[in-house]
């Protein structure tokens, strides 16, 4: 018996790839991309999921306690060795067959949602422990903070820190010290010689915001706000002298070929810029905040990383320039002569770039932009360390993916290349030879996922946390903002919260050239804040108007949809749309419950009502709904991220045939996976979804079984006040209007007809 479960679970494990044993061995589970385990990265358990779920965890007290699934292969893992490697099986033939008989009728769906719950609460305790294993560069200075010790594959570049060190290199005399560099126009130094006052920092506490709107050519409608004073704005020119711009040597040059891609043949004589760059480019280059929600991976996302990453390369080379041209003085000036405030250059610590991207693959592109902009059309390579280790734990393998995987199209683009989602690498440039790999007390960029940077931020009472390296930050960049949504939020606002703090250590800094507003601890109100998504949510809003305070003010896009996403629904369907009333904000999630309870659910109670699919954007609401029909004993079947590949085939097929008149299904594994679910005859949108194609793409689902049923399809939306962006996107601008200010409770659409 014994040899016989040791082989199979040797067989489960060699049908994994390299990657998928690493995040098994750091995670205790599998990326949420992948079936085989269908996990995902631990939430915050609820506490009435534990008291709610006190019937199965009785009946699992009388029994003999059974060893997770994953635990055994954990326990293997270290024994068994990595050289074979099986390609995944293919999504397609997965969705579509079923599981055997006997596999149905032995497991039980309870035995479902102690397993799912088992893998949150162990998750996020494994979670924990990779907090807690990585080592930082704090006061024992062991380690630097970008070499966690979850892993032995994780590697940080020590051999070139003489090489690349501001403090003991200086400016060459053939680039000599730019033009630009001493121009008072130039938007770099305006920025950070900038002197605020105390009663600036004052007037910011107490003074109201003001706004002033502007229509641009290419982004639409902005909002340029700020709580200083002075307020300015501008609109852009027709045409850009480039010279004006105050491009850093080499990026004049090199930025026309990177560029070149975007750029039709008229576009390139005319301007370096597509129209989007130009006044993306022009907001950047102003140093105020932005935040622009339109950023879609299928239309305009590598267009924006290419303009950001020359905003950040710019800021970098004019940065360090800075600092090398003045140790050219301070080591030609005589001693006790001149004065030291004259050299005021630097932050608390040397990272001055935060990039934050949600996968590797990105990562990887970041990178190869930064090569590309120093690198240029030039016969002259730049030199790059440790660029073969990047691009092999970065880069990702094509025979990973199923050869038919059949997605759409932004599915596609999201999760194309490496999508590991823990990662953090510190990069060093200095002038033209870029360091990967690089300590982060060394790194002048930071590029890493909020997972990453959230263990080894740590929480507080962990003994081995380090945020210090986040004290200085210039420019924060948050790219596909709406990706960490599906992710985990939380680890976006406890990033904010440890931005710009002043540090524990002082890490080596020489104290007399460090610039006054930094020691005054008044970083956060320097740094630029460059935010990028494809939705308007109210959490990345929050963020936005909360955690950016930058000096020179916020300049946030913001266009209404005008037609919604309900235009590409394709079925004949009656959509009903039910208003609730809310007292408060905070009171929106009971009521949500209550009126579907009381008022919604009674209607599907009769078996005639079978196919019902029960859609919920929010986990917390699903495990919530979860329980209460369980209570009921109401006939139904759930899928949600934590399923395991069994459970989901088990309850596809039990939906379909009609044996379970209720599916719960959550928005974050239809994000993860895009199954299409048969077998629907009635919709229930239990919150109007985050992704606004969301809507159109589940409507949709109801052609996958059409048994001349279309006659007796519903589809009902439940939303309250609070949920004006959400509606807005899904009916547009104006009838979301009518809709929440008619005295009517329900409104009806019907899409579909001739």
């Amino acid at each position: 018996m014994g040899k016989r479960r040791s082989r199979a679970q040797s067989q489960l494990l060699n049908s994994l790839t390299k990657k998928q044993k690493k995040h098994l061995r750091d995670f205790g589970e599998e990326h949420p991309f992948y079936d085989r385990f269908g996990g995902a990265w631990p939430r915050p358990a609820l506490p009435s999921e534990s008291s709610d779920t006190s019937n199965s965890e009785s009946e699992a007290e009388s029994e003999p306690e059974q060893v997770s699934g994953y635990h055994k292969l954990l326990a293997t893992l270290k024994n068994v060795s990595e050289e074979e490697k099986e390609d995944e099986e293919e999504e397609e033939e997965e969705e579509d067959s079923v599981v055997d008989d006997t596999e149905m009728n032995d497991e039980d769906e309870d035995s479902d949602v102690s397993v799912e719950e088992e893998k949150a609460a162990e998750s996020t305790e494994m979670q924990e422990n990779v907090a807690l294993s990585a080592d930082p560069e704090g006061k024992d200075g062991e380690g630097p903070p970008g070499t966690s010790q979850e892993s032995p594959e994780e590697f940080t570049d020590a051999k070139h820190e003489s090489l690349f060190s501001l403090e003991t290199n200086f400016l060459e005399e053939e680039s000599g010290n730019d033009s630009s560099l001493k121009a008072s126009q130039d938007p770099f130094l305006q920025h950070v010689n900038k002197e605020l006052k105390e009663k600036d920092i004052q007037a910011f506490a107490t003074n109201p915001k003001t706004t002033h709107q502007l229509k641009w050519p290419v982004l639409g409608h902005l909002v340029f706000s700020s709580k200083f004073q002075k307020l300015e704005t501008f609109k852009p020119p027709k045409d850009i002298d480039f010279e004006s711009l105050h491009l850093q040597k080499p990026l004049g040059s090199t930025w026309t070929k990177t560029n070149s891609q975007f750029l039709s043949g008229s576009q390139k004589s005319s301007s370096p810029f597509t129209p989007l760059q130009k006044e993306l480019f022009l907001v950047m280059n102003s140093y105020q905040d932005l935040f622009y929600p339109e950023r879609t991976a299928l239309k305009n996302g590598e267009e924006i990383r290419h303009v950001y990453c020359l905003h950040v390369i710019n800021h970098v080379l004019k940065a360090n320039a800075q600092v090398l041209g003045n140790n050219s003085k301070r080591r030609s000036q005589k001693r006790g002569v001149g004065d030291d405030d004259d050299f005021r250059d630097q932050g608390l610590t040397r990272p001055k770039v935060l990039i934050v991207v949600p996968f590797r693959e990105a990562a990887l592109r970041v990178v190869q932009l930064f090569i590309s902009l120093l690198e240029g059309d030039s016969k002259k390579k730049i030199i790059v360390s440790n660029k073969k280790r990047f691009q092999g734990e970065y880069g990702s393998d094509p025979g990973e993916r199923p050869p038919n995987l059949k997605r759409p199209e932004d599915y596609e683009a999201v999760f194309a290349g490496n999508i590991d989602d823990h990662f953090r690498i510190g990069v060093a440039i200095l002038q033209r030879s870029i360091r990967l790999y690089a300590p982060f007390y060394s790194s002048d960029i930071l590029i890493a996922s909020p997972l990453g940077l959230r263990t080894i931020i740590g929480g507080e009472g962990e003994k081995k946390r380090d945020f210090d390296f986040l004290s200085s930050i210039e420019l924060l960049i948050i790219d596909q903002a709406d990706i960490y949504l599906m992710q985990n939020w939380e680890h976006v606002l406890h990033l904010m919260n440890h931005m710009n703090l002043l540090p524990l250590d002082s890490h080596g800094v020489d104290f007399s050239r460090v610039r006054m507003w930094s020691l005054n601890n008044w970083s956060k109100y320097y740094r630029q804040t460059l935010l990028f998504g494809a939705l308007q949510d109210a959490q990345i809003n929050s963020v936005f108007s909360k955690y950016c305070t930058n000096f020179q003010g916020q300049v946030a896009v913001k266009n209404v949809p005008m037609t919604g996403s309900i235009s590409h629904v394709l079925v004949q369907l009656p959509h009903v749309f039910q208003r609730m009333e809310v007292d408060s904000f905070a009171s929106v999630i009971d009521a949500r419950f209550n009126f579907f309870v009381n008022k919604i659910l009674p209607q599907y109670r009769d078996a005639v009502m079978s196919h019902t699919l029960i859609y919920v954007p929010s986990y917390f609401d699903f495990v919530r709904l979860r329980n209460f029909f369980k209570k009921e004993e109401l006939n139904f079947t759930h899928i949600c991220e934590y399923t395991q590949k069994s459970g989901v085939s088990r309850a596809r097929h039990f939906f379909l045939q009609g044996e379970k008149q209720f599916l719960l299904l959550t928005e974050r594994f239809h994000f993860y996976k895009r199954y299409t679910i048969k077998g629907i005859r009635n919709l229930i949108f239990y919150e109007l979804p985050t992704y606004p194609h969301f809507y159109s793409e589940v409507c949709n689902m109801l052609r996958a079984t059409d048994r001349g049923e279309e006659a007796t399809w519903t589809c009902t939306v439940l939303y309250s006040k609070y949920d004006a962006q959400r509606l807005a996107a899904v009916v547009g601008v104006e009838r979301a209007a009518q809709m929440l200010q008619s005295k009517k409770n329900v409104h009806l659409f019907i899409t579909g007809e001739n």
